[in-house]
Protein backbone atom coordinates (compact mmCIF):
# COMPACT_ATOMS: atom_id res chain seq x y z
CA UNK A 1 0.00 0.00 0.00
CA UNK A 2 1.12 3.29 -0.84
CA UNK A 3 -1.34 5.35 0.74
CA UNK A 4 0.23 7.82 3.70
CA UNK A 5 -1.68 7.44 7.07
CA UNK A 6 -1.45 11.12 7.32
CA UNK A 7 -4.21 11.24 4.05
CA UNK A 8 -7.61 10.10 3.43
CA UNK A 9 -9.78 8.24 0.88
CA UNK A 10 -12.03 10.50 -0.83
CA UNK A 11 -15.64 9.74 -1.76
CA UNK A 12 -16.83 9.32 -5.40
CA UNK A 13 -18.94 12.34 -5.07
CA UNK A 14 -16.05 14.30 -4.20
CA UNK A 15 -13.19 12.40 -6.69
CA UNK A 16 -15.90 13.73 -9.35
CA UNK A 17 -16.08 17.46 -8.39
CA UNK A 18 -19.87 16.73 -7.13
CA UNK A 19 -19.11 17.71 -3.36
CA UNK A 20 -15.94 20.03 -2.13
CA UNK A 21 -13.37 18.70 0.25
CA UNK A 22 -14.26 18.98 3.37
CA UNK A 23 -12.08 22.25 4.39
CA UNK A 24 -10.64 20.84 7.83
CA UNK A 25 -10.42 17.36 6.57
CA UNK A 26 -6.58 15.76 5.70
CA UNK A 27 -5.43 15.67 1.83
CA UNK A 28 -7.19 13.32 0.13
CA UNK A 29 -5.39 10.32 -1.58
CA UNK A 30 -5.29 7.10 -3.60
CA UNK A 31 -3.36 4.01 -3.29
CA UNK A 32 -1.46 4.06 -5.82
CA UNK A 33 0.33 0.39 -5.96
CA UNK A 34 -2.87 -1.91 -8.42
CA UNK A 35 -5.12 -3.86 -6.35
CA UNK A 36 -4.52 -6.77 -8.29
CA UNK A 37 -0.90 -6.56 -6.64
CA UNK A 38 -2.28 -6.84 -3.05
CA UNK A 39 -0.37 -10.09 -1.46
CA UNK A 40 1.46 -10.62 -4.74
CA UNK A 41 5.29 -10.09 -4.70
CA UNK A 42 6.82 -8.54 -7.89
CA UNK A 43 10.21 -8.69 -6.81
CA UNK A 44 12.09 -11.22 -9.17
CA UNK A 45 14.30 -12.63 -6.80
CA UNK A 46 16.57 -14.09 -9.35
CA UNK A 47 19.83 -12.17 -8.51
CA UNK A 48 22.26 -14.71 -10.46
CA UNK A 49 24.20 -13.18 -13.04
CA UNK A 50 23.36 -12.13 -16.64
CA UNK A 51 24.29 -15.60 -18.71
CA UNK A 52 26.56 -15.26 -21.71
CA UNK A 53 24.45 -16.46 -24.06
CA UNK A 54 20.79 -18.29 -23.92
CA UNK A 55 18.40 -19.74 -26.75
CA UNK A 56 15.99 -16.73 -26.37
CA UNK A 57 15.94 -13.18 -24.87
CA UNK A 58 12.34 -12.26 -24.36
CA UNK A 59 11.86 -8.70 -23.55
CA UNK A 60 9.31 -7.75 -21.12
CA UNK A 61 7.81 -9.71 -18.41
CA UNK A 62 3.69 -9.16 -19.39
CA UNK A 63 1.58 -11.97 -19.71
CA UNK A 64 2.88 -11.85 -23.82
CA UNK A 65 6.85 -12.72 -22.50
CA UNK A 66 5.93 -15.04 -19.88
CA UNK A 67 3.45 -17.00 -22.08
CA UNK A 68 6.10 -16.58 -24.38
CA UNK A 69 8.90 -18.28 -22.49
CA UNK A 70 6.48 -20.89 -20.62
CA UNK A 71 5.83 -22.27 -24.11
CA UNK A 72 9.82 -21.91 -24.83
CA UNK A 73 10.63 -23.41 -21.97
CA UNK A 74 8.68 -26.39 -22.26
CA UNK A 75 9.89 -27.20 -25.73
CA UNK A 76 13.49 -27.06 -23.45
CA UNK A 77 14.89 -23.82 -25.30
CA UNK A 78 17.22 -21.82 -22.13
CA UNK A 79 15.11 -18.46 -21.66
CA UNK A 80 15.94 -15.34 -20.25
CA UNK A 81 13.47 -12.68 -19.27
CA UNK A 82 14.37 -9.01 -19.00
CA UNK A 83 12.51 -6.38 -17.33
CA UNK A 84 13.35 -3.34 -17.05
CA UNK A 85 11.19 -2.61 -13.81
CA UNK A 86 9.69 -4.87 -11.80
CA UNK A 87 8.12 -8.37 -12.69
CA UNK A 88 4.72 -7.59 -14.08
CA UNK A 89 5.00 -3.67 -13.52
CA UNK A 90 3.07 -2.43 -16.87
CA UNK A 91 -0.31 -3.54 -17.99
CA UNK A 92 -0.30 -6.91 -17.54
CA UNK A 93 -0.96 -5.83 -13.29
CA UNK A 94 -2.96 -3.07 -14.12
CA UNK A 95 -5.60 -3.77 -16.78
CA UNK A 96 -9.88 -4.39 -15.72
CA UNK A 97 -9.46 -7.99 -16.28
CA UNK A 98 -11.80 -8.87 -18.92
CA UNK A 99 -11.36 -11.44 -21.33
CA UNK A 100 -13.13 -11.89 -24.73
CA UNK A 101 -12.87 -13.18 -28.52
CA UNK A 102 -9.84 -11.28 -29.72
CA UNK A 103 -11.14 -9.40 -32.35
CA UNK A 104 -14.04 -7.18 -30.80
CA UNK A 105 -12.58 -4.00 -31.93
CA UNK A 106 -14.40 -3.91 -35.26
CA UNK A 107 -18.13 -4.59 -35.84
CA UNK A 108 -18.27 -7.71 -38.40
CA UNK A 109 -19.52 -5.73 -41.02
CA UNK A 110 -16.39 -3.14 -41.05
CA UNK A 111 -13.77 -6.49 -40.64
CA UNK A 112 -15.62 -8.00 -44.09
CA UNK A 113 -14.96 -4.51 -45.56
CA UNK A 114 -11.56 -4.41 -44.12
CA UNK A 115 -10.56 -8.10 -45.17
CA UNK A 116 -13.19 -9.61 -47.55
CA UNK A 117 -16.00 -12.17 -45.86
CA UNK A 118 -13.23 -14.95 -45.91
CA UNK A 119 -10.67 -13.43 -44.17
CA UNK A 120 -12.96 -11.63 -41.74
CA UNK A 121 -14.18 -14.81 -40.61
CA UNK A 122 -10.92 -16.68 -40.02
CA UNK A 123 -9.78 -13.68 -38.00
CA UNK A 124 -13.28 -13.99 -36.04
CA UNK A 125 -12.67 -17.49 -35.70
CA UNK A 126 -9.23 -17.33 -34.32
CA UNK A 127 -10.42 -14.38 -31.58
CA UNK A 128 -12.95 -17.65 -30.23
CA UNK A 129 -10.20 -19.92 -30.30
CA UNK A 130 -7.61 -17.17 -27.84
CA UNK A 131 -10.16 -17.13 -25.46
CA UNK A 132 -10.25 -21.10 -25.37
CA UNK A 133 -6.62 -21.48 -25.62
CA UNK A 134 -6.65 -19.33 -22.35
CA UNK A 135 -8.96 -21.95 -20.69
CA UNK A 136 -6.80 -24.28 -21.60
CA UNK A 137 -3.54 -23.28 -20.40
CA UNK A 138 -5.30 -22.25 -16.78
CA UNK A 139 -6.36 -25.84 -16.61
CA UNK A 140 -3.22 -27.93 -17.83
CA UNK A 141 -0.59 -25.56 -15.69
CA UNK A 142 -2.96 -25.41 -13.23
CA UNK A 143 -2.93 -21.54 -12.67
CA UNK A 144 -5.20 -20.64 -9.80
CA UNK A 145 -6.31 -17.29 -10.79
CA UNK A 146 -10.06 -16.58 -10.17
CA UNK A 147 -10.75 -17.45 -14.47
CA UNK A 148 -14.60 -17.73 -14.69
CA UNK A 149 -16.83 -17.61 -17.98
CA UNK A 150 -19.03 -15.30 -16.86
CA UNK A 151 -19.97 -13.32 -19.44
CA UNK A 152 -19.89 -9.43 -20.40
CA UNK A 153 -23.14 -7.10 -20.58
CA UNK A 154 -22.13 -3.99 -23.01
CA UNK A 155 -24.48 -1.02 -22.44
CA UNK A 156 -25.85 0.99 -24.85
CA UNK A 157 -25.54 4.63 -24.18
CA UNK A 158 -28.02 5.70 -26.98
CA UNK A 159 -30.85 3.69 -28.54
CA UNK A 160 -28.84 3.63 -32.14
CA UNK A 161 -26.52 1.89 -30.48
CA UNK A 162 -29.04 -0.87 -29.27
CA UNK A 163 -30.21 -1.69 -32.98
CA UNK A 164 -26.29 -1.31 -33.97
CA UNK A 165 -25.16 -3.92 -31.51
CA UNK A 166 -28.36 -6.42 -32.32
CA UNK A 167 -27.10 -6.81 -36.04
CA UNK A 168 -23.49 -6.87 -35.20
CA UNK A 169 -24.19 -10.13 -32.74
CA UNK A 170 -26.47 -11.47 -34.99
CA UNK A 171 -23.41 -10.92 -37.54
CA UNK A 172 -20.86 -12.73 -35.13
CA UNK A 173 -22.86 -15.64 -34.91
CA UNK A 174 -23.19 -16.30 -38.91
CA UNK A 175 -19.59 -15.72 -39.28
CA UNK A 176 -17.75 -17.03 -36.25
CA UNK A 177 -20.61 -19.05 -34.55
CA UNK A 178 -20.58 -17.09 -31.23
CA UNK A 179 -23.87 -17.28 -29.02
CA UNK A 180 -25.03 -13.82 -27.88
CA UNK A 181 -28.29 -12.69 -26.80
CA UNK A 182 -29.70 -9.26 -26.23
CA UNK A 183 -31.35 -7.48 -23.50
CA UNK A 184 -33.65 -4.56 -24.18
CA UNK A 185 -33.93 -1.92 -21.76
CA UNK A 186 -37.35 -2.84 -19.83
CA UNK A 187 -35.78 -6.18 -18.92
CA UNK A 188 -31.80 -4.61 -18.37
CA UNK A 189 -32.33 -4.82 -14.09
CA UNK A 190 -31.85 -8.44 -14.97
CA UNK A 191 -28.46 -7.83 -16.02
CA UNK A 192 -27.87 -4.61 -14.38
CA UNK A 193 -29.56 -2.04 -11.60
CA UNK A 194 -29.20 1.02 -13.21
CA UNK A 195 -31.44 3.34 -15.94
CA UNK A 196 -28.64 4.66 -17.49
CA UNK A 197 -28.31 2.10 -20.79
CA UNK A 198 -31.03 1.59 -23.19
CA UNK A 199 -30.70 -1.71 -23.39
CA UNK A 200 -27.48 -3.85 -24.40
CA UNK A 201 -25.73 -7.27 -25.76
CA UNK A 202 -24.71 -10.30 -23.56
CA UNK A 203 -21.54 -12.43 -25.03
CA UNK A 204 -22.14 -15.46 -22.01
CA UNK A 205 -18.99 -16.80 -23.22
CA UNK A 206 -16.75 -14.09 -21.96
CA UNK A 207 -14.40 -14.79 -18.73
CA UNK A 208 -12.97 -13.02 -16.01
CA UNK A 209 -9.67 -13.40 -14.22
CA UNK A 210 -7.54 -12.23 -11.26
CA UNK A 211 -4.64 -10.73 -13.86
CA UNK A 212 -2.12 -10.32 -10.57
CA UNK A 213 -2.97 -14.27 -9.60
CA UNK A 214 -2.16 -15.09 -13.13
CA UNK A 215 0.75 -13.27 -13.45
CA UNK A 216 1.85 -14.62 -10.13
CA UNK A 217 1.13 -18.11 -10.95
CA UNK A 218 2.84 -17.49 -14.39
CA UNK A 219 6.64 -16.44 -12.98
CA UNK A 220 5.91 -19.52 -10.39
CA UNK A 221 5.72 -22.07 -13.23
CA UNK A 222 8.79 -20.40 -14.92
CA UNK A 223 10.66 -20.40 -12.34
CA UNK A 224 9.94 -24.10 -11.86
CA UNK A 225 10.86 -24.78 -15.23
CA UNK A 226 14.52 -23.33 -15.40
CA UNK A 227 13.91 -19.74 -16.35
CA UNK A 228 15.72 -17.10 -15.82
CA UNK A 229 13.63 -13.92 -14.64
CA UNK A 230 15.72 -10.28 -13.97
CA UNK A 231 13.94 -7.66 -13.09
CA UNK A 232 15.60 -3.97 -13.22
CA UNK A 233 17.53 -5.22 -16.24
CA UNK A 234 16.11 -2.89 -19.36
CA UNK A 235 17.69 -3.85 -22.76
CA UNK A 236 18.92 -1.24 -24.34
CA UNK A 237 19.83 -2.13 -27.29
CA UNK A 238 20.43 -5.16 -29.68
CA UNK A 239 22.38 -5.70 -32.46
CA UNK A 240 22.47 -9.37 -34.73
CA UNK A 241 25.60 -10.84 -35.81
CA UNK A 242 26.14 -14.05 -38.05
CA UNK A 243 24.18 -16.14 -36.22
CA UNK A 244 22.09 -14.63 -33.53
CA UNK A 245 21.86 -11.22 -31.39
CA UNK A 246 23.42 -9.55 -29.11
CA UNK A 247 21.18 -7.79 -26.44
CA UNK A 248 22.61 -5.15 -24.13
CA UNK A 249 21.95 -4.47 -20.81
CA UNK A 250 23.95 -2.20 -17.85
CA UNK A 251 24.73 -5.69 -16.71
CA UNK A 252 26.57 -6.79 -19.62
CA UNK A 253 25.81 -8.08 -23.16
CA UNK A 254 23.67 -11.63 -23.53
CA UNK A 255 23.76 -13.21 -26.74
CA UNK A 256 20.75 -14.90 -27.96
CA UNK A 257 19.90 -17.12 -30.60
CA UNK A 258 16.59 -15.23 -31.13
CA UNK A 259 14.95 -11.88 -29.41
CA UNK A 260 11.33 -11.74 -28.67
CA UNK A 261 10.16 -8.55 -28.14
CA UNK A 262 6.59 -8.74 -25.46
CA UNK A 263 6.47 -4.79 -24.77
CA UNK A 264 3.34 -3.53 -25.94
CA UNK A 265 2.45 -0.24 -24.34
CA UNK A 266 5.73 0.23 -23.18
CA UNK A 267 7.77 -0.35 -26.50
CA UNK A 268 10.49 2.64 -26.93
CA UNK A 269 14.21 2.76 -27.21
CA UNK A 270 15.34 -0.72 -27.80
CA UNK A 271 14.37 -1.26 -31.21
CA UNK A 272 13.43 1.83 -33.25
CA UNK A 273 11.06 -0.25 -36.18
CA UNK A 274 8.71 -1.35 -33.27
CA UNK A 275 9.09 1.73 -31.36
CA UNK A 276 7.66 3.83 -34.56
CA UNK A 277 4.68 1.42 -35.02
CA UNK A 278 3.50 1.97 -31.26
CA UNK A 279 1.29 4.77 -29.59
CA UNK A 280 1.04 4.89 -26.08
CA UNK A 281 -2.49 5.41 -24.45
CA UNK A 282 -2.60 5.84 -20.85
CA UNK A 283 -5.88 4.05 -19.20
CA UNK A 284 -6.91 4.43 -15.53
CA UNK A 285 -8.61 2.49 -13.01
CA UNK A 286 -10.29 2.69 -9.84
CA UNK A 287 -11.56 0.68 -6.95
CA UNK A 288 -13.83 1.30 -3.98
CA UNK A 289 -14.09 0.24 -0.45
CA UNK A 290 -15.87 -3.16 0.32
CA UNK A 291 -19.40 -2.81 -0.21
CA UNK A 292 -22.03 -4.52 1.41
CA UNK A 293 -22.35 -8.12 -0.63
CA UNK A 294 -26.37 -7.50 -0.64
CA UNK A 295 -25.68 -4.28 -2.44
CA UNK A 296 -22.91 -5.70 -4.91
CA UNK A 297 -25.24 -8.55 -5.64
CA UNK A 298 -28.42 -6.03 -6.35
CA UNK A 299 -26.26 -4.02 -8.27
CA UNK A 300 -24.63 -6.30 -10.46
CA UNK A 301 -27.29 -9.82 -10.34
CA UNK A 302 -25.91 -11.49 -13.32
CA UNK A 303 -22.17 -11.13 -12.19
CA UNK A 304 -20.54 -10.46 -14.86
CA UNK A 305 -18.69 -8.16 -17.05
CA UNK A 306 -19.95 -4.99 -17.96
CA UNK A 307 -18.96 -1.75 -20.16
CA UNK A 308 -20.49 0.28 -22.56
CA UNK A 309 -21.17 1.40 -26.13
CA UNK A 310 -18.98 4.83 -25.99
CA UNK A 311 -16.35 6.26 -28.37
CA UNK A 312 -14.39 6.83 -25.24
CA UNK A 313 -15.90 3.83 -23.18
CA UNK A 314 -15.78 2.71 -19.60
CA UNK A 315 -15.58 -0.99 -18.13
CA UNK A 316 -16.49 -2.23 -14.80
CA UNK A 317 -16.90 -5.62 -12.48
CA UNK A 318 -17.33 -6.58 -9.16
CA UNK A 319 -13.74 -7.75 -7.41
CA UNK A 320 -13.40 -11.44 -7.94
CA UNK A 321 -13.01 -12.15 -3.88
CA UNK A 322 -14.40 -9.38 -2.23
CA UNK A 323 -17.15 -7.49 -2.57
CA UNK A 324 -15.62 -3.66 -4.26
CA UNK A 325 -16.25 -2.29 -8.05
CA UNK A 326 -13.79 -1.96 -10.33
CA UNK A 327 -13.94 0.23 -12.86
CA UNK A 328 -11.43 1.60 -15.89
CA UNK A 329 -11.11 3.62 -19.11
CA UNK A 330 -9.05 6.20 -20.83
CA UNK A 331 -7.08 7.71 -18.74
CA UNK A 332 -8.14 11.82 -17.57
CA UNK A 333 -5.05 14.10 -19.27
CA UNK A 334 -5.77 17.51 -17.73
CA UNK A 335 -4.14 17.42 -14.14
CA UNK A 336 -1.14 15.63 -12.31
CA UNK A 337 -1.73 11.81 -13.27
CA UNK A 338 -0.62 11.34 -9.37
CA UNK A 339 -3.18 13.17 -8.05
CA UNK A 340 -7.06 11.71 -7.44
CA UNK A 341 -8.38 14.52 -9.23
CA UNK A 342 -6.67 12.40 -12.37
CA UNK A 343 -9.34 9.58 -11.86
CA UNK A 344 -12.52 12.54 -11.90
CA UNK A 345 -13.64 11.03 -14.58
CA UNK A 346 -14.19 7.68 -14.09
CA UNK A 347 -15.78 8.59 -10.58
CA UNK A 348 -18.46 10.52 -12.85
CA UNK A 349 -18.95 7.62 -14.67
CA UNK A 350 -19.57 5.03 -12.47
CA UNK A 351 -22.29 8.07 -10.47
CA UNK A 352 -23.84 8.40 -13.97
CA UNK A 353 -24.75 4.35 -13.60
CA UNK A 354 -24.82 3.88 -10.24
CA UNK A 355 -25.81 7.28 -8.62
CA UNK A 356 -26.50 5.96 -4.96
CA UNK A 357 -22.90 6.17 -4.63
CA UNK A 358 -21.62 8.86 -3.88
CA UNK A 359 -20.42 8.50 -0.42
CA UNK A 360 -18.71 5.34 -0.76
CA UNK A 361 -14.98 5.75 -0.73
CA UNK A 362 -12.30 5.61 -3.39
CA UNK A 363 -9.41 3.35 -2.16
CA UNK A 364 -7.12 2.60 -5.28
CA UNK A 365 -6.45 4.73 -8.44
CA UNK A 366 -3.57 3.80 -10.90
CA UNK A 367 -2.74 4.03 -14.60
CA UNK A 368 -1.23 1.96 -17.50
CA UNK A 369 -0.23 1.88 -21.04
CA UNK A 370 -2.26 0.43 -23.48
CA UNK A 371 -0.24 -0.42 -26.48
CA UNK A 372 -2.04 0.73 -29.60
CA UNK A 373 -1.26 0.53 -33.29
CA UNK A 374 -1.97 2.66 -36.19
CA UNK A 375 -4.96 0.32 -37.98
CA UNK A 376 -6.49 -1.01 -34.29
CA UNK A 377 -5.07 -4.28 -34.92
CA UNK A 378 -3.31 -6.28 -32.66
CA UNK A 379 0.32 -8.04 -34.72
CA UNK A 380 3.12 -10.55 -34.59
CA UNK A 381 6.17 -11.59 -36.50
CA UNK A 382 9.05 -10.47 -37.22
CA UNK A 383 11.27 -6.81 -38.16
CA UNK A 384 13.32 -6.58 -40.42
CA UNK A 385 16.54 -6.81 -38.35
CA UNK A 386 15.25 -10.18 -37.34
CA UNK A 387 13.57 -9.85 -34.04
CA UNK A 388 10.14 -11.41 -33.43
CA UNK A 389 7.80 -9.55 -31.66
CA UNK A 390 3.35 -9.81 -30.28
CA UNK A 391 1.96 -6.07 -29.42
CA UNK A 392 -0.38 -3.67 -30.48
CA UNK A 393 -3.44 -5.44 -28.49
CA UNK A 394 -5.48 -2.03 -28.49
CA UNK A 395 -7.04 -2.01 -25.07
CA UNK A 396 -8.02 -6.07 -25.91
CA UNK A 397 -4.61 -7.21 -24.27
CA UNK A 398 -5.66 -9.75 -21.64
CA UNK A 399 -6.71 -12.24 -23.80
CA UNK A 400 -4.44 -11.36 -26.77
CA UNK A 401 -1.29 -11.16 -25.45
CA UNK A 402 -1.70 -14.56 -23.75
CA UNK A 403 -2.24 -16.00 -27.28
CA UNK A 404 0.05 -14.34 -28.86
CA UNK A 405 2.92 -14.73 -26.68
CA UNK A 406 2.26 -19.05 -27.14
CA UNK A 407 1.97 -18.27 -30.97
CA UNK A 408 5.27 -15.99 -31.46
CA UNK A 409 7.03 -18.76 -29.15
CA UNK A 410 6.02 -21.17 -31.36
CA UNK A 411 7.66 -19.37 -34.55
CA UNK A 412 10.68 -18.94 -32.78
CA UNK A 413 10.79 -22.88 -32.67
CA UNK A 414 9.72 -23.17 -36.31
CA UNK A 415 6.71 -24.56 -35.70
CA UNK A 416 3.68 -24.83 -38.30
CA UNK A 417 1.69 -24.46 -35.06
CA UNK A 418 2.84 -21.07 -35.20
CA UNK A 419 0.96 -19.69 -37.76
CA UNK A 420 -2.17 -17.03 -37.46
CA UNK A 421 -4.66 -15.56 -39.26
CA UNK A 422 -2.59 -12.01 -38.54
CA UNK A 423 0.42 -13.51 -40.17
CA UNK A 424 0.11 -11.50 -43.44
CA UNK A 425 -1.18 -8.20 -41.84
CA UNK A 426 1.11 -5.50 -42.62
CA UNK A 427 2.34 -3.97 -39.79
CA UNK A 428 2.18 -0.18 -40.55
CA UNK A 429 3.82 3.18 -38.65
CA UNK A 430 2.71 6.78 -39.79
CA UNK A 431 4.74 9.83 -41.33
CA UNK A 432 3.42 11.72 -37.41
CA UNK A 433 4.35 8.80 -35.38
CA UNK A 434 6.56 11.34 -33.42
CA UNK A 435 3.63 12.87 -32.03
CA UNK A 436 1.18 10.26 -31.67
CA UNK A 437 1.71 10.12 -27.71
CA UNK A 438 1.33 13.85 -27.54
CA UNK A 439 -2.27 13.68 -29.60
CA UNK A 440 -3.92 10.68 -27.63
CA UNK A 441 -5.49 13.58 -25.46
CA UNK A 442 -6.48 15.35 -28.10
CA UNK A 443 -8.78 12.94 -29.82
CA UNK A 444 -9.75 11.65 -26.43
CA UNK A 445 -11.37 14.91 -25.84
CA UNK A 446 -13.09 15.42 -29.73
CA UNK A 447 -14.49 11.93 -28.54
CA UNK A 448 -16.02 12.57 -25.55
CA UNK A 449 -17.46 15.55 -27.44
CA UNK A 450 -18.96 13.22 -29.91
CA UNK A 451 -19.91 10.94 -27.20
CA UNK A 452 -21.89 13.67 -25.50
CA UNK A 453 -23.64 14.59 -28.84
CA UNK A 454 -24.35 11.82 -30.80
Amino acid sequence: MTKPSAHRQPTLAELAGKTPSPASAAPAALCSDPYWRQGQSLTAATHAQLPRKVDVVVIGSGFTGLSAALTLTRAGRSVAILEKDQLGAGASTRNGSQLGSGNQKFRVKTLIEMFGELKAKALLSEGVAMLDYIEELIRTENLDCHFYRCGRFRGAVRPAHYDAMARDMEDLHKFAGVESFMVPKQEQHKEIRTDYFYGGSVLPDDASLHPGLFHGRLVTRLREAGALLLDNTPALGIESDSKGFIVTTHAGPIWAANVIAATNGYTRGFDRYLSRRIVQVPSSVIVTEALPQKQIDAMMPAKRMYGNSARVFFYFRAAPSEPRLIWGGRAGRMVRADTPAAFGHLASDMLRVFPDLGEVKATHGWTGQIGYTFDDLPHLGKTPKGIHFAMGYCGTGVTRSIYFGHKVALKVLGSPKGRTEFDDITFPTHPFHFVADRAVPVFESWYRVKDAYS
